[in-house]
């Protein structure tokens, strides 16, 4: 059995994907923000299939610091199964999320932080980031307004910026989330559904220094659509909020 008083307060997730260019300067600075303040935390990269030479990069930096772990896929499996890959490793009852390409401001998981208590898991179970400064082309911000009207419509989940990468959630009830390719953009739905409650936090969202974004809008909007109807018939076929089991869950009995 783990020894409770080695677990880890916080564990961050950053997935990665062809990000060699920036991935140790990222991991660097959300490494030196957070356990300023949460010395307990822990790291893990996963690499989603790199051909680059991301996982490479980061091995100067996991020799000098144990506290940060890289899990590497075979192959490109997508965002949410990253971070599946992730919880399933992490040991902290919350675990917080974060983009590789360095737009995510790390500062901002500590004000998401302040929202809920670490040791324990209370009817907020979420912390959202909610992107105030997108730097994406407008293009994609267009694209985004329109697909968060469509699902807000029809899933009922008053989230303003699903898709921001900054998130703040008990391991527990991510896992508890029936899986599929896009869960990271409907995790906000999913725990409304499952009976939590959750917060959205303004974030600091700054321009990608390297690489590319792996997303085109085309691409997102047709894969988008068929998602949000799967999700509408998984949250009609799902009456029994069974994550509700981990209300009043402490740390120690992770």
């Amino acid at each position: 059995m783990t020894d409770a008083a080695s677990r880890p307060l916080l564990t961050v997730l950053i997935p990665a994907l062809n990000e060699a260019e920036s991935i140790e300067t990222v991991v660097r600075e959300a490494r030196d923000v957070i356990t300023a303040s949460i010395p307990q935390s822990r790291f893990i990269i996963i690499d989603d299939g790199s051909t680059d030479g991301t996982a490479e990069a980061l091995g100067g930096l996991m020799a000098e610091d144990d506290r940060i772990r890289l899990i590497q896929h075979p192959k490109r499996s997508g965002k949410s199964a990253a971070l599946r890959t992730g919880m399933i490793a992490a040991r902290s009852l919350w675990v917080a999320t974060m983009d590789g390409d360095g737009q995510d401001d790390p500062r901002s998981i500590l004000d998401m932080v302040a929202e809920i208590d670490l040791t324990t898991v209370g009817d907020r179970a979420l912390v959202a980031g909610w992107r105030q400064n997108r730097t994406d082309g407008n293009s994609r911000k267009f694209a985004s307004r329109f697909a968060n009207h469509l699902r807000r419509s029809l899933l009922n989940d008053a989230c303003p910026d699903t898709a921001c990468g900054l998130k703040l959630v008990v391991r527990d009830l991510f896992l508890a989330m029936p899986f599929f390719d896009a869960l990271h953009r409907y995790i906000p739905a999913f725990t409304r559904h499952l009976g939590f409650s959750y917060v959205s936090v303004p974030v600091v969202n700054r321009a990608r220094a390297a690489g590319e974004s792996k997303y085109t809008n085309l691409g997102r909007a047709m894969a988008g659509f068929f998602d949000l109807m799967g999700v509408v018939w998984l949250m009609r076929r799902t009456h029994v909020p069974a994550a509700q089991l981990l209300l009043g869950r402490s740390a120690d009995e992770v």
